[in-house]
């Protein structure tokens, strides 16, 4: 897996590969500067195209970082099966009925932004508002602790075409969620959750927390983990991570402009963690486990070599070799008859190794 096998052997990527990895994806923290909320269309493509291409980068790092974790699996845990089940399908979805969740941080206004947006205060849902004004704050969660313009909002609330009345509507817009998101906060005293900066708003990142900052703190927490040498560690940690989806990011607003950005490197990145999820399973022997979630997950996502290739090293594993070499043949057919593309040299060599049944593909 340099994908995966190379020349025989399960490759082990040095440490530094991994951090850098993860630093590729850090540097895209949520609540982090985005793609340009001040740009013109022609640049917010561009930034656009940007962020694809740096997470592509990052996910072929985790994929060369991941053939290491496979190397661990004698080491670390050797036939173990202690691995817990997750709450939810890899792409599923957990019930978002019931009382919302309490912050583990401590900070009294929480935003779920891993599906339809949602915000509670103090352990309780609040209502958002009017379309508007919920894309108002939606537009600010996306820019958690980096200030937007009235412009920027205006612009995005209006597409471009606002009415006379703008300016206004948002000002009540936004004095509307500071109620809502500070409802004993005393009158005429400054606004500590939803603040004013020079002509533009940003919420405060010490007065709120949002389930995608989580999201990403536990994707690092298993990578970090793998990093160690404690697969079943990462495995809490990708699990907790992909516990908190509930839909599309950013639901209702995910193909606007200025957060459509963000939303993609959110996808991209869960992407990567189910990927890096069913690794984990394989190297510590659960490769059972893996197959139907990597089945399913390959069905939707077809054309992710890494997901095929976690594929038919699984079902080799489980002792379907024929299943195996299935997996692969279908998947560079579709690539060429779908893309006229030849499968990539890892595919070609994990098919070889399976073919003669490489003692370097077990699970010793």
């Amino acid at each position: 897996m340099d994908r995966g096998i190379r020349n025989g052997t399960m490759t082990a990527v040095p440490v530094g590969v991994g951090q850098r990895g993860r630093q590729a994806v850090a540097e895209r923290r949520p609540g982090g500067s985005t793609a340009g909320t001040q740009g013109t269309g022609a640049q917010r493509i561009a930034e656009l195209e940007r962020e694809v291409r740096e997470l592509k980068r990052t996910n072929e790092t985790l994929k060369q970082y991941l053939s290491k974790a496979l190397d661990l699996d004698t080491a670390s845990s050797p036939g173990r099966r202690d691995v817990r089940v997750p709450d939810t399908a890899v792409d599923g979805a957990p019930d978002t009925a019931g009382p919302p969740p309490r912050s583990a941080s401590g900070a009294g206004v929480e935003f779920r932004v891993l599906g339809p947006v949602e915000a509670a205060v103090g352990g309780r849902w609040v209502d958002l508002g009017a379309p508007k004004q919920r894309a108002a704050l939606v537009l600010l969660v996306s820019q958690v602790g980096q200030p937007v313009s009235v412009d920027t909002l205006v612009d995005a609330l209006w597409d471009g075409r606002p009415p006379q009345s703008a300016i206004t509507s948002l000002h009540a817009y936004i004095a509307n969620l500071r109620r809502a998101l500070e409802p004993h906060r005393a009158p005429r005293t400054p606004a500590t959750v939803l603040c004013t900066r020079g002509r533009g708003y940003l919420l405060n990142s010490q007065a709120v927390e949002v389930d995608a900052h989580r999201f990403w703190e536990s994707a690092t927490a298993g990578w970090q983990a793998l990093d160690r040498g404690d697969p079943q560690r990462a495995l809490y940690a990708f699990e907790a991570g992909l516990a908190l989806w509930r839909g599309e990011a950013y639901a209702e607003m995910a193909a606007a402009p200025h957060v459509a950005p963000e939303a993609v490197r959110l996808e991209e990145l869960r992407l990567s963690v189910i990927e890096g999820r069913c690794a984990t399973l394989i190297a510590v022997g659960s490769h059972e486990m893996a197959v139907p979630e990597l089945v399913a997950f390959t069905q939707a996502h077809p054309l992710r070599e890494y997901g095929c290739e976690l594929l038919s090293l699984a079902l080799y594993r489980a002792g379907r070799q024929a299943d195996a070499l299935s997996v692969l043949r279908a998947h560079q057919k579709r690539m060429v008859e779908d893309l006229g593309i030849s499968p990539s040299p890892a595919l070609q060599h994990l098919e070889l190794e399976i073919l003669r049944q490489a003692p370097e593909l077990e699970r010793s």
